[in-house]
């Protein structure tokens, strides 16, 4: 904790114009700035905000220290973000009562950690998340059963999750101000205007929301990419990184004992238009088998020759298992290698060994393993 920082104004994530809001501090939203914002726009509407850049060691620490206390403290809960827990208390009113569970909780965060927490309290997910919201930033509200639409009618839509900036402008357009206008309409109004989106927005706005908390979340894919301070049109570069990135996510497909079955490259250029491939592949988890296919579809895919602003990969169709030996390439020393590989990359991170041709991306690497339940190590976006 820095006191000097307290009651700035602060951004944080990447310090570029081109790096993205992660989170912000209460003092800069006065002036329309929210997480997720690209930096410039930001700097901009702020002028005088300090920025920082995000530091993801020092988040997941303080992240496991709280998930830790709610683990002790809930029969069951789900981390749906680095900084924001769903807990099922159900149940716990016979014993504790539960605002008063959830207020000791909260107090125990604040004295162990340090930190500002706050909560909302309600029969849902979502008026909880609303809830939370109005709490903040550093308070607690209980919605009581059957008080869910009352609550939330003089909101503004924005606050319903998964309204972005387009529907909001979409809504705007209509007239639609207030979460209580929503509460009014018809949903069969709201399909006809946002699709299917339009029911789950509608069915939300009346405070119905029938999703279980879920205390673990299987990965259906696995992804990384990266986007350049400046455009480049260095292919040895781009290769590089993807070599980089192929072998850093091939260890993590070993660390979870997971297969990938399609592989996907994608590219952002200059103009902003993105292009991607993907080619279904034997399941596999080793580098050298998935390397080549990389390139290769990097190969096929870029063919503009403009300037690259971002590049990333994906594996997908995972499944469990271990590396299947090839019976005619694979030989034990190679094998043995793979395992002495993943030792040290688990004792000593990521990035401890890695090939001379990924040398050149100094930063592609996860703090944790991405096959644990938990959600990836970003902030909450403030607008899902």
């Amino acid at each position: 904790m820095d006191a000097r920082l307290r009651n700035k104004p602060l951004l944080v994530g990447g310090t570029s114009d081109r790096g993205v809001v992660a989170a912000c501090s209460y003092e800069t939203r006065g002036y329309g700035v929210h997480s997720g914002m690209s930096m410039k726009l930001a700097k901009q509407l702020c002028p005088e905000a300090i920025v920082i850049r995000g530091n993801a060691g020092t988040y997941s620490k303080h992240s496991d220290e709280v998930t830790e206390i709610i683990k002790q403290e809930t029969p069951l809960f789900e981390k749906s973000s680095i900084d924001e827990f769903y807990a099922d208390l159900t149940g716990m009113d016979r014993f504790y009562g539960c605002y008063k569970l959830a207020t000791e909780i909260r107090n125990k965060i604040i004295k162990e950690t340090g930190l500002p927490i706050s909560f909302g309290l309600s029969i849902n997910k979502v008026v909880s998340k609303i809830a939370t919201g109005e709490a903040k930033p550093d308070s607690q509200l209980m919605i009581n059963d059957g008080c869910e639409k009352e609550f939330m009618a003089p909101l503004s839509i924005k606050k319903i999750p998964q309204v972005g900036d387009k529907t909001y402008q979409t809504l705007r357009h209509l007239g639609v101000r207030k979460i209580q206008t929503i509460q009014e309409m018809q949903e069969d109004m709201m399909v006809r205007v946002l699709g299917k989106n339009g029911s789950m927005i509608w069915r939300r706005a009346q405070g119905v929301d029938n999703r279980p908390v879920v205390a673990f979340n299987e990965r259906k894919s696995i992804s990384t990419e990266r986007t350049f301070d400046k455009d480049t049109i260095d292919v040895h570069k781009l290769k590089s990184i993807l070599i980089a990135m192929t072998e850093n996510l091939a260890f993590q497909l070993r660390r979870g004992d997971k297969l990938t079955g399609c592989i996907n490259v994608k590219i952002k250029y200059s103009d902003f238009n993105t292009y991607s491939k993907q080619l279904r592949v034997p399941y596999g988890s080793a580098d050298h088998i998935l390397i080549p296919k990389i390139l290769d579809l990097f190969e096929r895919l870029y063919n503009r020759r403009l300037l690259v602003r971002l590049i990333g990969i994906r594996f997908s169709h995972l499944v469990s298992g271990n590396y299947q030996i090839n019976l005619f390439d694979d030989t034990e020393s190679a094998l043995n290698l793979y395992n002495a590989l993943d030792k040290m990359r688990e004792k000593y991170g990521d990035r401890s060994v890695v090939r001379a041709s990924g040398l050149g991306a100094k930063t592609i690497g996860r703090m944790t393993n991405p096959f644990n339940g938990l959600p990836p190590v970003v902030l909450a976006h403030r607008k899902q």
